[in-house]
């Protein structure tokens, strides 16, 4: 695995390093994540993270965090015209709500655009929320600015046959998190589950696929809580999110 952090742990390190050997014909899944900013334990988040996919594939995981604990940021490895190119997927677990720069966000979304696949986790959909361009938005399928409060939240399946929540239980309640309001769907995107907002009753997607060009994308807004990244239902549908926007759920 490479990293790139001043920050994180020699210990953290060997943790969260864990591939299996590929199958037969098949090359281990290269992986980006690009992880850090306000709110939440990243750290352990990219632990339990990589630790959940590598009992579905193998991977090889390159992770970069960078940009600090705050909401504004614009990190060096997007500098590079080609920051995408040799991955089977880029994982998004940021959360850096106010930057705002259209260059830089494009920077990002062109990548994918062109066909590298996306996971987005939880923040990731409050990243670059005070821009006034949707570029970002459209990648991720959904539009939201805000959450309800910290709670448990009964998980509606709307699409329990699809491979993302095979073996997904279909009365999981989540550990305490947020919910996030979805101000809009976009068109290219399918909702594979909701929750209901305790404060007006609405439905709220909190898991989906999207196609974004030539990219598949799946997303899910939970992922607050040290605890959701504990859970077993959350770790498993998120993994498997993974390797289905890679095209590699498939060959399961």
């Amino acid at each position: 695995m490479i990293l790139r952090s001043p920050l994180f742990t020699a210990a953290l390190l060997i943790l969260s390093t864990s591939t299996l050997l590929s199958a037969e014909g098949q090359k281990p899944l290269r992986a980006l994540l690009i992880t850090d900013g306000c709110c939440h334990n990243y750290r352990l988040q990219t632990q339990q993270l990589t630790n959940a996919v590598a009992k579905l594939a193998a991977v090889e995981w390159t992770i970069v965090m960078e940009g600090g604990t705050g909401t504004r940021a614009q990190i060096p490895l997007y500098d590079n015209p080609n920051w995408s190119k040799g991955f089977d997927v880029v994982v998004h677990n940021e959360c850096f709500a106010d930057t705002r720069d259209h260059t830089y966000i494009r920077k990002i979304t062109e990548a994918h655009k062109t066909g590298t696949p996306g996971v987005v986790i939880h923040c990731a959909m409050h990243t670059y929320r005070a821009t006034d361009i949707d570029d970002w938005r459209e990648f991720l399928g959904v539009t939201s600015r805000r959450h309800d409060h910290l709670s448990r939240y009964p998980v509606k399946l709307v699409a329990p046959d699809h491979p993302i929540l095979q073996g997904m239980p279909s009365n999981w309640v989540t550990p305490l998190d947020e919910l996030y309001v979805i101000e809009k769907l976009w068109p290219n995107a399918k909702v594979l589950a909701t929750s209901k907002s305790e404060r007006d009753g609405k439905e709220h997607p909190v898991a989906w696929t999207n196609q974004f060009g030539k990219a598949r994308v799946f997303g899910t807004t939970y992922g607050h809580s040290d605890d959701t990244f504990r859970d077993p239902v959350f770790l498993t549908y998120v993994a498997r999110g993974v390797l289905w926007a890679a095209g590699r759920l498939e060959q399961q």
